[in-house]
This record gives C-alpha cells, sequence and structure tokens, in this order.
C-alpha cells in the first residue's frame, strides 16, 4: 500500500510539541496553524487551525498505527470501526492552501469594512441583525460593531470578525 494521509490527534494543546516530534523522527506532517498577534507578547504567537489535530503521510501497513498510538504527545489516530481513518491529497492541499491565505491576509478577520458601514451579523444570539462596523479590536480575531436594539439605542458589540458581512446594497 502506498503513504497516504491520516489524522493524528494530539494531547491536549500539544499539537505543536507533537508536530516537532513527528519532523524530529523524520515523518512527513502538516500542522496547520495560524499566526496570531496577542495582546500579551507572552502568549502563543500561533493558534492550531483544527485543535487537537494534525497530518500525518505514511504508509501506516508498513510502520503500523502502534507506532503513532504510543508516541509521546499522541492520542492515536481518528479511527472509524479501528481503522485510521484516511484523507485525499487534494484536501491537504486545499487546507494547506486557505491557511496560507489566511496567513498572508494577517489572520481571518473582516476585510475590507470602513468604519460606518452597515453589516449583517451571519450567527451568534445577534444572527440576522444588522449593525455598523467600528473597529478590529487590537491583537484578536474580534471586531465592535455599534448594534441598533429597538430603534432606541445604539450598542456596542464584540463578535468574532467571521461573523459579520458587508450588508448587500439594493
Amino acid at each position: 500500500m502506498d503513504a497516504q494521509w491520516f489524522v493524528l490527534r494530539s494531547k491536549p494543546n500539544k499539537e505543536m510539541t507533537l508536530w516537532q516530534e513527528l519532523t524530529a523522527r523524520g515523518w512527513e506532517c502538516f500542522y496547520p496553524h495560524l499566526q496570531v498577534r496577542p495582546v500579551n507578547p507572552r502568549s502563543r504567537k500561533t493558534r492550531s487551525y483544527f485543535p487537537g489535530y494534525l497530518f500525518l503521510h505514511t504508509d501506516i501497513e508498513q510502520v503500523g498505527s502502534s507506532t503513532f498510538q504510543w508516541m509521546p504527545f499522541s492520542s492515536g489516530f481518528v479511527s472509524f470501526d479501528g481503522v485510521p481513518a484516511t484523507v485525499p491529497d487534494n484536501l491537504i492541499q486545499g487546507i494547506h492552501r486557505h491557511v496560507d491565505e489566511i496567513n498572508a491576509a494577517g489572520g481571518k478577520q473582516a476585510t475590507g469594512l470602513e468604519r460606518g458601514e452597515v453589516v449583517v451579523i451571519q450567527e451568534g444570539p445577534f444572527e440576522g441583525y444588522e449593525a455598523i462596523f467600528d473597529t478590529r479590536l487590537a491583537g484578536t480575531e474580534r471586531v465592535r460593531v455599534l448594534l441598533n436594539l429597538l430603534r432606541v439605542r445604539k450598542m456596542n458589540v464584540e463578535l468574532p470578525a467571521h461573523q459579520i458581512r458587508r450588508k448587500e446594497r439594493r
């Protein structure tokens, strides 16, 4: 059997450490992570795109799954009925491209929005409400919008940036 991509689980918050362990042992693996700008300079500068998981390219029949089950920082493969799940090459390439685009853009955030633009909240408790874009919050992937509740007063609300989109003009 040829080498395939498998999903390997890591211990909590140990994705990077497991990735370092695997690469030090010469295994081909992919750890999708985003570059972040934390407010606290001592905080992590990266965040896992899939917390608790990374991808390993190997011939599992030749190596054996127990090699990775008992490796430090590993919790074994994602399996169905005891068979490690495989991931198609084109999906790995797509994830790689997407993560690279997000990192090149400086993080996953609402781009191209100007202060005062009308946006629509796409998910969460305010889903469907219109708001006015105010600003991106430094060091986070959050934005501040002015939410018009009951048409009486505007209220500042902080949301993850991916929850808003520009309102379509008619």
